[in-house]
């Protein structure tokens, strides 16, 4: 595969995924009934900043968002029109709204930090924790500014972990020699399904009990 297309299918997975994690967080701010500032504060965070983390870890400049403003006008864009959009449904914000368009970015954000690493020549376990981090940092911070405990840590659901078990994925499929968009889609697909299925039959890892 080309480096165009290789950089093609990472801009498409970047697209999707900062939508989806911004969706996420615009519907975060609207439960939170915060103003239009706020709004875009947590949607913005939510969308870039597990790419971000990323980008200073791997030491890649400058960060997409700033590189592309185009990003910045598509957020602002986003929560204007959804937040008059959503408002105007009278739509219940309940958990899972915020939660299906969250296991879309994680399905998403996983595989492309973890590409984005093995471009680099990094070692597999290391690119791995990359896409785990663009996958799920977005959403600590959402669960921050919005004044929760950050439910990756807190709600018991398998979450990282996930994302986790996703990045091996891909990585063994581009080790057997298949395709990046072939992998990508895979791991997108298993991530994302398996985040949906826990959702829906309530899985819960192991808790830690002090005596």
């Amino acid at each position: 595969m080309t480096s165009i297309s290789i950089n093609s299918i990472e801009l498409l997975i970047e697209v999707l995924g900062t939508l989806a994690f911004a969706l996420s967080g615009l519907i975060a701010g609207l439960r939170k009934r915060f103003d239009l500032v706020g709004i875009c504060m947590v949607s913005g965070v939510t969308a870039f900043g597990g790419g971000t983390l990323r980008d200073v870890i791997l030491d890649r400049r400058p960060f997409f968002w700033v590189e592309n403003s185009y990003w910045l006008w598509g957020l602002i864009a986003l929560c204007l029109i959804g937040s008059a959009f959503l408002k105007s449904k009278h739509i219940d914000f309940t958990e899972k709204a915020i939660q299906i368009p969250d296991a879309l970015g994680l399905g998403l954000f996983a595989p492309l930090g973890t590409q984005i690493a093995l471009i680099q020549h990094l070692d597999p376990i290391v690119a791995v924790l990359m896409g785990v981090f663009t996958a799920v940092f977005g959403g600590i911070l959402r669960d921050i500014f919005c004044n929760e405990v950050p439910k990756a840590f807190s709600d018991h659901q398998p979450y990282a972990i996930i994302a986790f078990i996703g990045g091996w994925v891909y990585v063994i499929l581009i080790h057997l020699g298949v395709t990046e968009l072939l992998s990508s889609l895979t791991s997108f697909l298993s991530i994302t399904i398996f985040r949906l299925v826990a959702i829906n039959r309530n899985w819960q890892l192991p808790k830690w009990n002090a005596n």
